[in-house]
């Protein structure tokens, strides 16, 4: 399994209409093969960042679903929403504990 954590920064004002869209993606996801679980996260430090947890059965399932056509219209709908380049930092799941 595996993780990508990703930390955005948004344009201020852009927050909602961000959300919204990254609601939309991840919605999505739940559809692709490979997908296991997501969240979308707000840090208390800074209301207009974002931080998004994938996880995946391998990191192949994320790249496939990098060129899926939802993705792609999303992508799109994001540009010129974000401050700053996202950062990307992928992560091999040792430990999975849910309820």
């Amino acid at each position: 399994m595996m993780t990508i954590v990703t930390r955005v920064t948004l344009k201020e004002g852009t927050e909602p209409e961000w959300d919204s869209v990254m609601r939309e993606r991840l919605s999505a996801a739940k559809n692709q093969p490979g997908w296991i679980g997501g969240q979308l996260l707000i840090p208390l430090d800074g209301l207009n960042k974002r931080v998004i947890i994938g996880t995946w059965e391998t990191r192949a399932a994320w790249e496939t679903w990098h060129t899926d056509e939802t993705f792609a219209e999303t992508r799109k709908r994001l540009e010129g929403l974000e401050a700053e380049s996202s950062e990307h930092w992928w992560h091999e799941v040792i430990l999975d504990v849910r309820q």
